[in-house]
């Protein structure tokens, strides 16, 4: 099967035979009182009992539908059910600040808020009128259990380029963008081009897939878009990252391909060194939204009992969709040198995408080798940002789209990433400075450079208990440029996205001041 109808997507999978059994960490909000195991026509009988209530709440084709509630998989449940219903789901985390999440509804303007009773306290003055309450029934609400889920609904058919879904980004550099996918950018363009068998990273129908995503955002509606094209035998799904409530689920099915948040995999890492670790079966790991660092890449490939583990790294947007790929190995990939830094992401996807370093200033291409701001070409590209015309109209260059990153093309035509333009200084790579420092610094959990506008960039090194020891601070700092005395933080100290990047303007200002160095005209 390959994806095509997002509404549907589930009933042409029961039909055509797929006999995947879904585990959870925790039973969906959607579904509080239905368990943790679920089948595929289970998973079918929902979406369609789901897009049932939604109609009887008011929810007519076109509408545009809110979904925010706690990170799970049942966001993109939510919206296939809004799509069978002919309507627009726009996913937003509901890690935002209650501030951004009021601006990014009054930007939506939504016809029905899916929710909980505890955001819709915080948004009651910019939630729509039809408002679904996900948890209990609650005065201005509708419990979405007390809606009927009977009256037949049809799936209601769109054309492949009228919007399909809103999903927002990151937000690490500020508020995020509301970004409008078609049905022919995420589903023709991508979710297909992702569904096919390739040698050695294809889905095989014994797989056990584990899936620990944030599940708000674009990655995994294409993901979901695909899961069943090629049906493993199991998926898993976590909804954290803690990884004493993730071990046993993890143990009772241990995953053979696992795709995570950097951030998650780097939460989960303990369990890489326990006798039996979960991820002793894992042929394939995958990494999107932010790069992944070697100490981290190193521990996950060696958990794995498999003779050639592979770790694939993907390179995107969620305006673009993946735009490269690059693959590591236990053997040569891995060793901490420069050349084979996590930050360089690969080649170009062949035949998808092309990309080409610019100066920022003039926008005329720079040699290869030398440091430009990324400019990509695809056909995947989003149809806008939502309310923000202006603000993507000034992204593009002719038929090319500005990625905001800084970067370095290559001679043999893979890239590097050096720094996201906002955030870059000249003549330092902050993100290959935090990789440096967290190769000398094994009890960092994350370390994180921020460029200032005057003065040295600041470090920030995230570790367990918040403290650091001062000699091995100047030991790992050794030959590396000029930077402040370091903020030592916890994680939960450490203001982060959805998808558990660190929101790094917002870092900067509550421990300097002031913002990051770059100019901001790309973000």
């Amino acid at each position: 099967m390959r994806p095509h109808d997002m509404g549907t997507l589930f009933d042409e999978a029961a039909a055509g035979g797929a006999r995947t059994v879904f585990h959870l960490d925790r039973p969906f909000d959607l579904a509080p009182e239905a368990g943790t195991r679920w089948s595929v026509a289970d998973l079918a009988d929902l979406v369609r009992a789901t897009a049932a209530r939604l109609t009887d709440a008011g929810v007519r084709p076109g509408d545009r539908v809110a979904i925010v509630k706690d990170n799970h998989w049942d966001y993109d449940l939510l919206a296939c059910a809004a799509v069978r219903a002919g309507a627009v789901p726009a996913l937003l985390s509901a890690r935002q600040a209650p501030d951004g999440l009021r601006t990014l509804l009054a930007r939506l303007r939504p016809a029905a808020l899916v929710t909980t009773s505890d955001v819709l306290a915080h948004c009651r003055d910019a939630s729509p009128p039809v408002r679904v309450t996900l948890d209990r029934a609650v005065p201005g609400a509708v419990h979405l259990a007390a809606l009927d889920a009977t009256r037949p609904q049809p799936p209601v058919r769109r054309p492949d380029d009228a919007p399909l879904v809103i999903h927002h980004t990151s937000g690490t550099t500020g508020l995020p963008k509301l970004v409008v996918h078609s049905t022919r950018t995420l589903v023709h363009k991508l979710a297909r081009f992702e569904a096919v068998r390739y040698p050695g990273i294809g889905i095989r129908r014994d797989d056990v897939l584990l899936n620990a995503g944030a599940y708000a955002h674009g990655r995994t509606f294409c993901w979901t878009a695909v899961v069943l094209s090629a049906p493993p035998a199991e998926v898993v799904l976590l909804t954290g990252d803690d990884p004493d409530t993730a071990d046993p689920l993890l143990r009772a099915h241990p995953p053979t391909v696992v795709e995570a948040l950097p951030a998650t995999y780097v939460r989960l890492r303990p369990l890489t060194t326990r006798l039996d670790n979960p991820f002793r079966r894992v042929r394939l790991y995958i990494s999107t939204y932010d790069a992944v660092h070697p100490p981290a890449l190193r521990a996950y490939l060696a958990a794995s009992r498999r003779a050639r583990p592979l770790w694939m790294q993907g390179w995107g947007q969620t305006e673009t969709g993946p735009l490269t790929f690059r693959f590591h190995t236990r053997r040569g990939t891995l060793a901490p040198d420069a050349e084979s830094t996590a930050r360089r992401l690969g080649r170009p996807v062949p035949g998808r995408t092309r990309l080409r370093a610019v100066d920022p200033d003039t926008l005329r291409p720079v040699p290869r080798g030398r440091p430009g701001l990324l400019l990509a070409r695809t056909a995947a590209l989003a149809l806008g940002y939502l309310g923000e015309d202006e603000r993507w109209d000034a992204k593009r260059v002719g038929d090319w789209w500005s990625t905001g990153d800084v970067g370095v093309l290559h001679h043999d035509g893979s890239v590097s990433l050096l720094d996201r333009e906002v955030d870059s200084l000249p003549g330092l790579s902050c993100l290959r400075t935090e990789d440096v420092l967290e190769e000398r610094l094994p009890q960092a959990l994350e370390c994180v450079v921020l460029g200032a506008a005057d003065g040295d960039p600041l470090p920030v090194v995230v570790t367990a208990d918040g403290r650091l020891d001062p000699d091995a601070w100047k030991q790992a700092t050794n030959g590396l440029p000029a930077l402040r005395e370091p903020a030592v933080l916890t994680w939960d100290d450490v203001p982060r996205t959805g998808t558990g990047k660190v929101r790094r303007a917002a870092l900067a200002q509550r421990l300097t001041g002031a913002g990051l160095a770059g100019s901001g005209r790309w973000t």
